[in-house]
């Protein structure tokens, strides 16, 4: 029988009422793993009123004392990284390379969330007007919940959100995704176990009903969502319109562009590692690749070559450098759209439909797939697919390829592979990508920068991570101040605050 999953509540893992459950698989056999509950609503109302109970006595507690927990926090996903790794690879279907990636880059914001106590600082000025003061503080607001997606379990909720949340003084809700909760699950285990007091990080698996009452709960005073974008925009709708904050990440396709003084080989190298990298299931990938005409069919020869070369096999195969996407669902997703493609009339170049693996043949596998000549308006070379599949889009020239790729309604990231500095320089000033690549085929920055996907890749104002992660867990409070010396009891007043007393 696969394990039947919990929920948690002030540190504590509790059985749900539900009788439905949703199934989480090894994505490399297919087998049932374990049974994720849908949580009730009494129970989705439970952890934010855990959460909100949380918050008076978590907030007031020093910063110097919250990033303690971090360090701690830290030191176990270090200690455990090959664990989580493992995780990670069999119920989503990363290699362990990619696996070890996620868990990784999580680290990486949490080791952001040590130096809030220089990066949470406010500012301040002197002498604003004769005698006052002026300092901002920034202070918690109270619960967040995060919805997140299955394709970064560890890095999106325990990197993007809950560091700087919590170390900022907020508690947090987390809402799992339903094909990969083991991992969110396991990593707060070890959360618990670094210190955190109770109430302040809770977890519920559910479905999108019971999912929706975060998005007007009154203790509820922040939504942090990864997604698709219409998802995405109802949350934005629906939670804006109770009065909270949002940031919601939504869809993308990202393009990149080959110029023909590229380093061809080189392009083709980087590009086949983010466009097939995850098996394509990351809103970073590079699915949609741009070509100069006249060294398209010279990048195409290299492009399929190395792509036919790509290790295919089970996840956790350290010999593997493709694995399997996450579900049968998904998996037949991915073939409707390729299906599209050719009905399209795009030239399917290489087709990974029916691939086996052998001693795995129930697992969910899809080879390297490539389009060539997709034109404007096919849906195959302008939808996210979150698959392994790739389009080649021919231009003429520089500006042609430009004006392709700002066509997209997307802009999380493009890229530029060329060796000349006035068409990097120009398409990191005109291109509309919130993360711009040149010759770097996943321009995903450092912790200490923002996400910042533009267009209908992100809804909001305030991206995750960097300075504007700290700003959306924060609200500022502006202190202005005078002091009065005995001497100087009957000063006349400033003209600033002769003028404030007359409005």
């Amino acid at each position: 029988m696969p394990t039947r999953l919990k929920y948690c509540v002030n540190n504590e893992w509790l059985e749900s009422k539900t009788s439905e459950y949703m199934p989480v698989t090894d994505s490399s056999t297919g087998q049932v793993m374990a049974e994720a509950p849908c949580c009730t609503a009494d129970e989705v109302n439970a952890v934010v009123t855990a959460a909100a109970a949380a918050f008076p006595g978590w907030s007031r507690t020093p910063v110097t004392q919250r990033v303690q927990l971090m360090f701690k926090f830290r030191g176990l996903l270090e200690i455990h990284l090959d664990e989580l790794t493992l995780l990670v690879s069999k119920e989503l279907g990363k290699n362990l390379d990619e696996a070890r990636g996620d868990i990784l880059k999580a680290i990486e914001v949490v080791e952001l969330a040590c130096a809030l106590p220089v990066t949470m600082q406010g500012d301040s000025l002197m002498n604003v007007s004769e005698g006052f003061d002026t300092v901002m503080y920034r202070e918690p607001v109270g619960v967040f919940a995060g919805i997140v997606p299955f394709n970064f379990p560890a890095m999106i909720p325990f990197g993007w959100m809950i560091p700087l949340c919590i170390t900022t003084g907020n508690t947090f809700v987390l809402k799992a995704a339903s094909l990969t909760p083991q991992t969110a699950m396991r990593v707060l285990e070890l959360l618990i176990d670094a210190g955190m007091p109770k109430g302040v990080v809770n977890l519920v698996t559910a479905r999108r009903t019971e999912a929706e009452l975060l998005l007007k709960h009154p203790d509820v005073k922040g939504i942090s969502y990864v997604g698709s974008t219409s998802v995405g925009r109802h949350i934005y709708a629906t939670a804006a319109g109770s009065g909270k904050r949002v940031q919601a990440l939504g869809e993308a396709k990202n393009h990149g562009l080959v110029l023909r003084d590229a380093n061809l080989e080189q392009a083709a190298r980087v590009i086949i590692n983010s466009t097939f990298g995850c098996a394509g299931m990351r809103c970073m990938a590079l699915p949609a690749i741009v070509v100069e005409d006249v060294v398209a069919d010279e990048f195409l020869e290299y492009f399929v070559r190395f792509a036919k070369e790509r290790k295919l096999g089970c996840a956790y195969d350290p010999a593997t450098e493709l694995g399997p996407v996450v579900s049968a669902e998904h998996k037949q997703s991915v073939i409707k759209w390729i299906e599209k493609g050719v009905a399209e009339g795009a030239k399917l170049v290489l087709d990974g439909r029916d691939v086996v693996v052998p001693g795995f043949e129930g697992g969910f596998f899809l080879g390297p797939t490539i389009f060539d000549h997709v034109k404007p308006g096919m849906e195959i070379g302008d939808k996210e697919i979150f698959g392994p599949v790739t389009s080649i889009k021919r231009v003429k020239d520089f500006e042609e390829g430009l004006a392709v790729m700002n066509d997209s309604p997307y802009a999380n990231g493009s890229c530029i592979f060329t060796e000349s500095g006035h068409y990097a320089r120009e398409f990191a000033r005109r291109t509309h990508a919130g993360m711009v690549g040149v010759n770097v085929g996943i321009p995903v920055p450092i912790s200490v920068f923002p996400f910042s996907g533009h267009k209908n890749s992100f809804i909001g104002d305030v991206h995750v991570m960097g300075r504007d992660g700290i700003a959306f867990y924060t609200e500022s409070k502006s202190v202005t101040t005078r002091w009065y010396g005995q001497a100087k009891k009957a000063e006349k007043v400033s003209t600033w605050e002769g003028m404030i007393r007359t409005k």
